[in-house]
Order: structure tokens, then sequence, then C-alpha cells
């Protein structure tokens, strides 16, 4: 795989004088300041132990982020090695923070002006579009969620490389977040404890009929199968997870027990054919206007009385306004994904027919499964980089932090839903959530 090739530019005494102006104001008051190097020369050290080092390669960036600001440019300039952060990268993302209230006189607007002028842009500044970059770039997207665009939305961010996600994710490879019953337990026991607990919130008999909408690499139904003793049937729209996950059911000799297949959740067959149905890290591709065609779908397959898990990310406002954080996600990671306020996900719900028994927030949990992402993909960055170019290893190492941050501030949230198709007014759960724990 091909990897950056930015080099150093060569700056003279005016420009390197000019940078560290532009710098200092952009950087005025920040409460972490880091070390700042241009190039190979270190410009300024604003404290004796700085937690990271900010290095600009190339002072095309600083002229036009003074001359056309746009937040994304940071981001893109990271991932094609323009900008770089060598240290603690989540103290390096608390820049978005302060940029965020930042605010200049016109004077000091003025003065960053006339500095930007000063640097002289390269025809190789590094700012173009790579290929790599514009490869991993989502076009041509538009939120109308038709089965055509939605398998192309899945397949650009699951069809990476079944490797590369078994570099970072645990052993059962579980793509959302664990179940940590302590802070210090490790990745692969929080994924176990996740997948019982969503079991027995289903509260799985032997012989029932359990449905995975979105069944990744095949993590839950085969420990439904395996230690519940269901038949269980995953769907998924990544060819690549399909792959995989075919090849594990018939490794573990589950053949009997469970299947998959690749097929959109709207084509699903039948009328009560599911006793159980889970639906996990997997309903935020749906579209909010498609959320009604998705719970119906999910009413119909559904017996009367059957248990439905939705596991899914929100966030606190209504709605997916188009925002700087809204941009880069579907840009970079989840072309057409949408989230929503959990209200706004169990109204909807209520008005499809469901009754809803339980809601848990499961935000810390996400924010420490992630951070472990981030620390086993970083762990091993060698072995990633002959799965994917440097830009998609960027892409992905940067998100997966930005995003810890963002569930710990509480901007994101996640929540399991369980509710039941209306069956008169039986009750189908126990009377109180002791099973769970037993």
């Amino acid at each position: 795989m091909s990897h950056l090739t930015t080099r150093d530019r060569t700056v003279s005494p005016d420009g390197y004088a000019a940078a560290l102006r532009i710098l200092r104001r952009l950087l005025a008051g920040i409460e972490r300041p880091p070390a700042l190097r241009l190039g190979d020369m270190l410009l300024h050290e604003l404290e004796s132990h700085p937690e990271y080092t900010l290095i600009i390669r190339d002072p095309g960036l600083l002229r036009r982020l003074v001359l056309r600001p746009d937040p994304l440019l940071l981001a893109e300039a990271y991932f094609r090695g323009t900008i770089d952060i060598e240290g603690d990268l989540y103290t390096a993302l608390g820049l978005k923070a302060h940029f965020e209230r930042f605010s200049l006189s016109w004077r000091d607007k003025l003065a960053l002006l006339r500095d930007a002028l000063l640097l002289r842009v390269s025809d190789q500044d590094g700012l173009k579009p790579s290929r790599s970059l514009a490869s991993r770039v989502a076009r041509r997207f538009s939120h109308r969620h038709s089965r055509q665009t939605d398998q192309a939305a899945i397949s650009f961010h699951y069809d990476v490389s079944n490797a590369f996600y078994g570099l970072w994710l645990d052993a059962e490879r579980v793509y959302s977040c664990g179940y940590f019953k302590a802070t210090d337990d490790t990745l692969d026991q929080a994924q176990r404890n996740k997948l019982e607990h969503i079991c027995r919130k289903l509260r799985l008999q032997r012989g029932e009929r359990l449905l995975d909408i979105g069944c990744g690499w095949g993590a839950l139904v085969c420990w439904a199968a395996r230690e519940h003793g269901v038949r269980a049937h995953g769907i998924t729209l990544s060819q690549q997870q399909l792959e995989y996950a075919r090849e594990r059911i018939r490794s573990e000799g589950l053949q009997d027990l469970v299947t998959v297949e690749l097929r959109d959740y709207r084509d699903l067959e039948g009328t009560a054919v599911f006793d159980k149905v889970s639906s996990i890290g997997m309903f935020e591709h749906v579209g909010l206007a498609n959320l009604p065609a998705y719970y119906a779908v999910v009413q119909r397959v559904l017996r009367p009385g059957g248990l439905f898990l939705n596991h899914g990310i929100t966030h606190d406002e209504e709605g997916w306004n188009r925002t700087v954080a809204t941009e880069f996600i579907n840009r970079y990671v989840f072309p057409d994904g949408e989230l929503d306020c959990v209200s706004n996900i169990q109204l909807g719900m209520e008005r499809s027919g469901f009754e809803i028994h339980d809601v848990e927030g499961l935000r810390p949990h996400y924010a420490l499964t992630l951070r472990h992402w981030v620390q086993r993909l970083e762990a091993r960055r060698e072995e990633a980089l002959r799965e994917v170019d440097e830009v998609t290893f960027r892409i992905w190492r940067l998100y997966m932090a930005a995003c810890a941050l963002e569930f710990e501030a509480g901007g994101t949230g996640i929540y399991q839903i369980v509710a039941s198709k209306r069956d008169g007014g039986s009750w189908p759960v126990p009377l109180t959530r002791s099973d769970l724990y037993g």
C-alpha cells in the first residue's frame, strides 16, 4: 500500500516569522498549548512539557486557513500528512473546542491576512486532493436511502478490509460498543458481556427464531446459537462481512442453527416469522425518513408478543442538521448516516405499534470502547498499512478518537431499547430485571 509522500518545504526567514505570528494568534488563550514545528524547525514551545507537538509541513496550509477558513480543511490536511500530531491525539483534538469559541478583532484579522500573504504557496503544496483521499470521500449520496445507495454506503464503510477491522476489534469481531462491568475490563471481556447482555434482554429460549438485522461479521448470531440454542438468521449489505460470517459459521459447526444472507431489510419476506429481532448499530444507516418503514418491517416479521432490541447511536439534538461534525461523518466515514435524539426514536417506535419495556443508556461504554479501538489500531499501525493506505488509516484514527471525546462530552449517546409487538394486553418480559443480572 502507498504511504504519504508529503515533503518539508523550504521556507524563507520571513515566512517562518509570519507562520509563527499566525500560529500565536490562532492558539492565543488555549488552555493546553502544543509545541509547534514548521517542517523540521521547532518554531515555538509554549510550555516546558507540551502534551503534543503540532507539525505543519507546508506554510500554504496556514495561508489557506486564513484566506478561506474551512474547519474540514484541518481534517483533510491531517489525512494527507500536511499537518501531523506527535504526542497525545486526544489533547490535540481539544483544538476543536478552542476554535469553536475563537474570535478575533478586526485588527488581528488584518494582521493575519498580511502575514498569510507572506507565505508562498507551492504548486505541490499538499492541499490538492490525493488519489487515496479521493477514494475515501463519499460522493453522490443525498440521504434518499434507496436500496442501491444504501448498498453503496454500507460497502463504503464496511468493505474496507476484513483483516483491517480484525486488527483492532475484539476476538468476537463486534463493531459496536462493549458492555464494561468495570472500567478495567478488557475489550474482549466487554464485548462478550455485551453479547450475553443482549441475549438476556431478549430472553432467548432454546429453539426460538432470532433475526439480526445488520449482522456484521456474525458475532451475535453465532453467540446466540452457541450459548442459547436459538435458530439465528442474520442479514447484511456488506459482501465482505457476509463471506467472513459464512466461513465463521462453518468453522464453528453452526450450519444447522445459523444462516446469513446479503439482503436489504426492506426485502425480508413473511409475517410473524421470528420470535425475537435484534438490530445492533444498524438503524443509524436507515435514514430518518425511512425509520417508519424500518419499524413496519420489524412489526411484520415479528410474532405477536415477540421482543425487539434496537441498539443505536443518538445525539443530543433533534434531526440531522448540517454541521461541521455531520459533514465530516457523511463525507469520510458514514455516507448517508443520520442520527436523532433518543426521545424521537422511542416516539417513532411507539407510533409503529411497539410497546417499550426497557431503555438503557450506554454512553460511557462506547467512550471506553472507542479508546480501546484507537489504542489497538495505533499499536498495529504497520500491519494496518499493509491492508489500507495511510490516508484511510488516518481517517479511522481521527474519527474514532474524536468520537470517544464526543461520547465523553455527552453530545453523542447510545441506547438499547427493548420493545415488543403488542399482543392484546400480554406482558412478555418478567416483572423485574433481576433475570438480567443473575
